[in-house]
């Protein structure tokens, strides 16, 4: 213990050395002398300690969108805005959210014996390890998945794997038919809401998700609280809204949610069906899936749809191909899902807080900066760690304000509501505010701000180097920089992200792709705000869970906060950067050559499916678009004097990339280069429309992408190609 303290207490001394280290030159900055004197005070401020007092406070309640206690950490929040400096708004929203009554999920055999009767209460042993202090708070919810419709259902029971669209296909093959049943699948892979969005597809009347300890559990490791890892009764929570066809108030989408819209401007909660389930949906823990599992007849389950529970996994029918040895009709393993939801508009509140820009040409190209606040329980980790390192960003940038610093494009930092029921909050506010961020700069996230100690991020590739050279400023708690020690995390560990990186072209350390799950969704994909997102990962076995508090942040995530410290001055680097760079530091000459690989990889899988597509105009604009990304990089790097033209430019040049019409079946989605995959959500889709053409297959619709993707393209070039003339006039 006296160890770490000391480790905590000399890191800001290592971040000062690193910034005592010769000036280095900066992408973006004609002479970075000055921003670096305002860095190196910038990070002498944010404080471990009141990292860990944000986090116990913002923890000491569970807080889900739009109860009391979430309000009062939009108050926390709120006041500690104020206090740095920043002009201070609590903005509340109107929106559609469900609220479990009653949960009651009972699972007989086929003599009518009770298996199992749920969901058991989340609980560990009080006496052993520690146990925990905060499993019987009685304002703990029941464990439900929001957006899941009310129901009374009893049904027999089919286990699907992860419920993937390839899983269901196998089952297919099989002979097996879901239509009519509940269906079992336990969470990974994919987004959980999309396991409900292919089961209805398929007829299925119900969905159970369980955590499987193959994934987080005990397999993984030592389980909570002697380890990281999911106990045995432990549930994910989850929002199932359908996020890839659109995010944020189910009743409004493209409007914002304001308390005063008029009715006649919803969508009626009787008449919603694009993005909200018509199934009933409820998670489980293991402890509560395992009697299912274990009755489950028929045949035996493909090998690799084996989890770690103790047994041999069965699909509870029977094969047509005869897997398993199974004769005759299998026993009818029921279950009864009784879900009484109130769904119903509720107000939540999201906290802005605000930096003017001094300089009159740029200070409304605005750089916002946000994490979510709302957690299906406690949310220590997820999102609060995120929360109460953004709390000291914001402290050390109102230290810089009393030093009489000022940005020269205006700063906006964001605490979002109701993230976990959809992305609400911050969908919401950009929806309100798209006159303004079609010419923002950035929007920088954080969700998962700690989890362990390992760095890692996603961003568009425009932003890609950005990222780099900020941590290559930051001090890491084990030694060196945080650029340093990611890239020797990588190479020893596969990335942790759940947003993946793609192949690419590019050799420095690795940056996942956006597809969707967190706060950037709306900046990006709706509006063509480029976007980063960072975190600090680790083994963290508890998501959702009420075991996702205070107790177990402190014993398995970042002990005594310097992880915290240490993303808040990332973050904040990132916020600074960003306002007072000379030239926006976007970086189009690693796009192009992402975007000409994308198109690469899309021709050979077309032509692996037998699909015959003319890829000609795509290519071609995609070579002219990395060509004047390459031209435009030369220019970024001796600008001119006033490079504001040129800032106009290369911000439109990201915004030229959306098709006003949106992708096929969710038009919402605009961006032609990413977007969460229709059958993954949160994995990206990279130049979705064409991609997802193909993979149908859809010749026609893949087609009509590949020529919405080449007027993208040519758009975006000829904007480049333009400030580049007029640049080197």
């Amino acid at each position: 213990m006296t160890r770490l303290r000391t480790v905590a207490c000399l890191l800001p001394l290592a971040a000062l050395t690193l910034a005592q280290s010769p000036t280095p030159q900066v992408f973006g900055y004609r002479d970075f002398a000055q921003q670096a004197k305002w860095d190196k005070i910038f990070m002498a401020v944010p404080d471990a300690a009141l990292a860990g007092q944000h986090l116990k406070t913002l923890t000491a309640a569970p807080h889900w969108a739009s109860s009391p206690e979430d309000y009062a950490t939009a108050v926390y929040v709120a006041d500690k805005f104020k206090a740095a400096g920043l002009e201070t708004q609590i903005v509340p929203y109107k929106v559609l959210l469900t609220k479990p009554v009653k949960i009651l999920i009972e699972a007989f055999d086929a003599d009518g014996k009770k298996l199992m009767s749920g969901p058991t209460p989340e609980h560990v042993d009080p006496n052993k390890f520690g146990g925990d202090p905060f499993q019987d708070d009685p304002r703990i919810l029941p464990a439900f998945n929001g957006s899941s419709p009310s129901g009374d259902v009893t049904a027999e029971v089919i286990y699907a794997n992860y419920g993937t669209l390839a899983d269901f296909q196998q089952l297919t093959k099989l002979g097996i038919s879901v239509k009519g049943k509940i269906v079992l699948v336990r969470y990974g892979e994919n987004f959980r809401g999309i396991k409900t969005y292919i089961a209805q597809q398929y007829g299925a009347v119900g969905v159970l998700i369980y955590s499987d300890p193959a994934d987080d559990g005990y397999f993984r490791g030592d389980i909570y609280p002697r380890g990281p890892y999911r106990p045995e009764t432990a549930v994910q929570r989850g929002s199932i809204q359908f996020l890839p066809i659109y995010p944020g108030d189910p009743t409004t989408p493209g409007v914002a949610s304001t308390p005063d819209l008029p009715d006649s401007k919803r969508i009626p909660v009787d008449k919603l069906q694009n993005n909200q389930p018509s199934i009933p949906t409820n998670p489980l823990s293991y402890h509560d899936a395992a009697p299912i599992l274990k009755a489950l007849g028929g045949a035996e389950s493909p090998r690799d749809w084996q989890g770690a529970l103790p047994f041999t996994y069965h699909l509870g029918a029977s094969s047509n191909l005869g897997a398993g040895g199974t004769h005759g009709t299998p026993p009818k393993i029921t279950v009864h899902m009784h879900l009484d939801q109130d769904i119903a508009l509720r107000t939540i509140w999201d906290v802005t807080g605000t930096i003017d820009g001094t300089d009159s040409t740029q200070k409304e190209d605005w750089v916002v900066a946000g994490n979510h606040r709302d957690a299906w329980v406690y949310g220590a980790v997820d999102p609060n760690s995120g929360t109460a390192a953004m709390l000291e960003t914001v402290h050390g940038l109102g230290e810089l304000l009393k030093q009489g610093w000022k940005p020269q494009r205006r700063i906006v930092l964001c605490s979002w509501d109701a993230e976990e029921e959809g992305l609400i909050g911050s969908t919401e506010w950009a929806e309100q505010h798209e006159t303004h961020l079609a010419h923002a700069v950035a929007y920088f996230n954080t969700d998962v701000g700690v989890a362990g100690p390992n760095f890692d991020a996603a961003a568009v590739p425009s932003l890609k180097q950005f990222v780099r050279e900020v941590t290559k400023e930051v001090a890491s708690p084990k030694g060196g920089t945080v650029y340093e020690q990611w890239k020797a995390d990588q190479a020893t560990a596969p990335t942790r992200r759940t947003h993946k990186p793609t192949e690419s072209t590019d050799s420095d350390v690795h940056i996942g792709t956006l597809g969707s799950g967190s706060d950037y969704t709306p900046f990006i994909q709706h509006l063509g705000v480029p976007s980063t997102d960072i975190g600090s990962e680790g083994p963290y076995g508890v998501y959702h869970s009420v075991f996702d508090n205070y107790n177990w942040f402190t014993k398995f995530a970042d002990p005594t906060f310097v992880y915290e410290q240490q993303q808040a001055r990332v973050f904040g680097l990132e916020i600074l950067h960003m306002a007072d760079a000379d030239v926006l530091p976007y970086d189009y000459q690693l796009y192009g050559k992402e975007i000409v690989g994308y198109l690469e990889a899309a021709q050979k899988q077309a032509t692996a499916k037998n699909l015959t597509l003319d890829f000609t105009a795509a290519q071609a604009a995609a070579n002219r678009f990395a060509a004047a990304g390459t031209a435009i990089r030369a220019t970024q790097a001796a600008p001119s004097s006033n490079p504001v033209a040129l800032n106009k430019s290369l911000r439109e040049a990201e915004g030229a990339l959306l098709n006003p019409e949106g992708l096929p079946k969710r038009s919402w989605y605009k961006h032609t280069i990413y977007a969460p995959g229709e059958f993954t959500g949160y994995a990206a889709v990279v130049i979705p429309g064409v991609n997802e053409g193909i993979d149908a297959p859809d010749a026609p619709r893949a087609q009509s992408q590949l020529a919405a993707l080449a007027a993208a393209l040519n758009h975006s070039a000829a904007i480049l190609e333009n400030a580049n003339k007029q640049a080197t006039k």
